[in-house]
């Protein structure tokens, strides 16, 4: 064996113990999604074809274990687009209930001459179905 061989060697015994001592569960800190209730959104009068906007949501945080993580935008027709925001609420910790208001953007595109339809998740009625806000928005050609 070369010594630049036996170098890497070594190195790589030397490195190993490093690298199999990761233990991702070392702080015991687990967490779950969750769907955070939108109180308003603010959106443009009309659109006009291929801009970008950038849309005002805001929403109610429950307790202080729980963090905004983004937005769960699908799009059930060519131009609606349902849109719920989510965050992880942390697991085994006594959280103080808060309910802020709290305000996050996402970017749109318009890409269709269409009016859009905008569902932005409010919560659940007695039946466990989604409610939902509803904004449509027309396009300027």
């Amino acid at each position: 064996m070369t010594p630049k061989k036996i170098l890497y060697w070594v190195l790589f015994l030397a490195m190993t113990p490093f690298l199999s001592s990761c233990d991702l569960e070392d702080d015991n800190v687990t967490f779950h999604f969750v769907k955070l209730q939108v109180v308003d959104a603010e959106l443009p009068e009309y659109f006009e074809l291929n801009h970008t906007y950038q849309v005002k949501v805001t929403y109610l945080r429950p307790n202080n274990c729980t963090f905004f993580e983004g937005f769960d935008i699908t799009k059930p027709a060519t131009t609606t687009r349902n849109v719920v925001a989510f965050g992880s609420e942390l697991d085994n910790r006594s959280c103080a209930q808060v309910t802020d208001e709290v305000v996050e953007y996402f970017t749109f595109v318009c890409y269709y001459s269409d009016p859009y339809i905008f569902r932005f998740w409010t919560g659940e009625d007695e039946d466990g179905n989604g409610v939902f806000l509803e904004y449509e928005v027309p396009v300027n050609p």
